[in-house]
């Protein structure tokens, strides 16, 4: 069983002589940058059909919010790109394609309303523990490369990240799960 990379292949296992062949932590550090940069792009276009399909208005103001954010990520993630000295470029990130397609299966699985609701937190929550995880992985990767603007730009999407999480998990908590709840029991009897 092999358990690193040779330096003859990339982390999607293509093989010696192929052109996204990643060496070090530098490249896995582009790889991230590229990876985040595409799901933040993407979710500029998806969170506002998330605000169209929620019926609270506290999770409509939640997902305002956050796409505010994640406009403003996505210009973080330029000006990294541009201190970094980076391409900026976005590559398909599998992963948040993967939670954004069960987003909109999930979407058209429900009616609008407080069930709907919940499933739009937890799909928005798979979401920022995707961008927790990538966000804390490249500022780990940024400090350890001594690249310190990027550091610190990282570590501020990467607070808003946990930030808006917790959010979530109040609107949740405080109101939607309970409501859903009751909504699922009154349809069963």
């Amino acid at each position: 069983m092999r358990t690193a990379i040779s330096k003859n292949e990339s982390i999607k296992g293509t093989a010696k002589g192929e052109t996204n062949s990643t060496h070090g932590l530098r490249d896995l550090f582009e790889v991230g940058l590229k990876d985040i940069y595409w799901a933040e792009k993407v979710l500029t276009k998806t969170l506002p059909r998330m605000m169209k399909n929620a019926s609270s208005p506290e999770l409509v103001n939640s997902l305002k919010n956050q796409l505010n954010e994640t406009q403003e990520h996505v210009a973080r993630l330029e000006k990294i790109f541009e201190t970094t000295g980076v391409a900026a470029t976005a590559k398909k990130c599998e992963a948040m394609g993967g939670i954004l397609k069960e987003t909109n299966s999930l979407i058209k699985q429900t009616s609008h309303g407080v069930v709907r609701d919940a499933g739009i937190i937890a799909a928005d929550q798979k979401v920022k523990h995707y961008e927790i995880a990538t966000y804390g992985t490249l500022h780990a990767y940024a400090k350890t490369l001594g690249e310190n603007k990027a550091a610190n730009l990282l570590a501020m999407s990467l607070d808003e990240e946990k930030k808006t999480d917790a959010a979530l998990s109040e609107i949740a908590m405080s109101q939607i799960n309970r409501q859903a709840h009751k909504a699922t029991a009154i349809t069963n009897t």
